[in-house]
């Protein structure tokens, strides 16, 4: 069985250990707690799967058809509606998913909406190599020829340009949570994960 929870991104922090002094950096995120809006199955629906709701909200912070998927669940509003395939440990509707469904030293992915860093070059969007630093050089961040002359005559699909750098969806792997807090709902996660504070991610077990 899976694990899945929606949270916040708070930011990273250091934990010492007692016993042995050891120091490990954490990012903290407010995990759930998660209503089950919807538990789907491969009979009925074609695939199985599990709707989380977070982040409560007013009404008017959503559309109709929003509100009406969440009260047909009997659900409050909720800002995100993510959808886990596959099914999820403790997920069941009408009840909630917390930070109690993992464990510390579970191996988790974590995935985000990473920071944008705006329009870069080359450089810095592709790790190019800067140009010749030598006297009277006017092409020291510049990306060089991009495309043949007489044939094909133009610049193909696929040339690595300067453009905007950041802000997609970003899949960390190999992470693992170091601790849980259950009362603060908590969720402790050794290194760093995508997103800029307080976005939002999706912490898969």
């Amino acid at each position: 069985m899976a694990k899945g929870i929606l949270g916040r991104k708070l930011g990273m922090t250091q934990v010492f250990d007692e016993e042995t002094g050891s120091v490990t950096a954490v990012t903290v995120i407010a995990a759930g707690p998660c209503p089950v809006v919807q538990v789907k199955a491969d009979a009925t629906d074609g695939y199985d799967a599990v709707q989380l709701a977070y982040d409560a909200v007013p009404e008017r912070k959503l559309s109709k058809p929003e509100l009406g998927h969440l009260k047909r669940h009997n659900v409050e509003p909720h800002r995100m509606l993510v959808e886990f395939r596959g099914p999820i440990d403790g997920a069941v509707e009408g009840e909630s998913v917390t930070v109690e469904v993992f464990a510390p030293g579970d191996k988790i992915k974590v995935a985000g909406i990473g920071q944008g860093k705006g329009f870069q070059g080359t450089i810095k969007r592709h790790n190019f190599s800067s140009g010749p630093r030598g006297h009277g050089s006017h092409n020291v961040r510049a990306p060089g020829s991009i495309g043949a002359s007489a044939t094909p005559s133009r610049v193909m699909k696929g040339i690595k340009l300067p453009g905007q750098m950041g802000g997609k969806r970003v899949t960390q792997l190999g992470l693992k949570v170091h601790a849980i807090d259950v009362e603060q709902n908590l969720l402790l996660v050794e290194g760093s994960i995508p997103g800029p504070k307080n976005g939002f991610v999706e912490v898969r077990g």
